[in-house]
């Protein structure tokens, strides 16, 4: 059987096998090897998928949306972006909506890669201690690129120089993410060093603190605001405020959440998908209300909104993409 075949075998079989009620959900592509990150270009819907032969870095699909669905993408042409001096797999994407240019991030690597609208791919930052994937980069309204960094004495060298401002925080004294936000300045010589930059949070801090440690951020969002939302992996929002306030400010239901990808509706609504463990997709309001729209979903992974309000997720294990109906209209 080709691999078109199986992929499409396997979105014929979600209904079998406990996928949400068809009237909230519509298939609108399949074909794609475990589709992990979407964003929205403007256009059509732009998927991150591993590929299914392991002999790249990733491949990226642009899916058509407002046709008649779903969109069999095993038979229409695909980006292979390959391997570069280190067989990194990539797990994030982020668009820039200025220049159409993407932002990709290894997963649990320490580089990110810019592909430019011209298929250029560019070393864009290096010094991360490690890039998760999911929703780690995001672009927010004045084209920064904003980024998770889990920066762990764990899971880092021992002699690793600490960030600029934290130097005073030593393994004993801070554990968990740095938060990095970079503005689009073309004077700075790529790739960009994020080992010698300063994180936008924690900011530096005057004390020894003694064993602070943050929650672990997997996922943010940038808001119109300029606030962030972050996510952690036991399913906290945070709110990081442009003063440099942390607070939580909803709850999702208990779980473990990974590879999980955020959205900001312009009204300020967040829409969330939960990953694998969770299988369901939620949207919580400015003011922290927490609803579910779907369950039981196939490891939904990367989100997106298109132009009219439109929300689809990456149902990865099923290979497809997929559209929740957000009301009866």
């Amino acid at each position: 059987m080709s691999r078109g075949a199986v992929l499409a075998l396997a979105g014929v079989l979600a209904l079998a096998w406990g996928a949400p009620a068809a009237e909230r959900v519509d298939v609108v592509a399949t074909g794609i090897p475990r589709p992990l990150q979407l964003v929205w270009d403007g256009r059509v819907l732009v998927v991150l998928s591993p590929g299914a032969r392991g002999d790249s870095a990733g491949e990226l699909y642009r899916v058509p949306v407002g046709v008649d669905a779903p969109v069999d993408q095993s038979r229409r042409p695909r980006t292979r972006i390959p391997f570069a001096d280190a067989a990194a797999t990539l797990g994030s994407m982020a668009l820039d909506p200025i220049s159409g240019d993407l932002f990709l991030g290894e997963e649990n690597g320490t580089r990110i890669w810019r592909l430019e609208a011209d298929e250029r791919l560019t070393l864009y930052a290096t010094g991360l201690r490690r890039l998760v994937g999911g929703g780690a980069l995001a672009l927010d309204r004045l084209g920064r690129l904003v980024l998770v960094d889990y920066a762990d004495p764990f899971l880092s060298q021992p002699d690793e120089r600490p960030p600029p401002g934290l130097e005073q925080l030593r393994e004993e004294d801070y554990r968990g993410p740095l938060i990095f936000r970079l503005g689009p300045d073309p004077t700075i010589r790529l790739p960009r060093r994020l080992d010698y930059l300063a994180p936008l949070f924690p900011r530096a801090w005057s004390r020894r603190t003694g064993d602070s440690v943050l929650p672990h951020l997997i996922s943010l969002v940038p808001l119109a605001n300029d606030e962030l939302v972050l996510l952690t992996s036991s399913g906290e929002l945070f709110r990081l405020q442009g003063d440099g306030g942390f607070a939580l400010f909803a709850r999702l239901p208990r779980g473990q959440y990974n590879r999980t990808h955020m959205v900001a509706a312009p009204d300020g609504t967040i829409f969330v998908s939960g990953g694998f463990h969770v299988g369901s997709v939620f949207s919580v309001s400015p003011s922290g209300v927490v609803t579910t729209l779907a369950s039981r979903l196939a490891d939904p992974q990367g989100i997106a909104l298109d132009g009219r309000g439109n929300l689809y997720v990456a149902e990865s294990s099923f290979h497809r993409i997929v559209r929740l109906r957000l009301s009866d209209g």
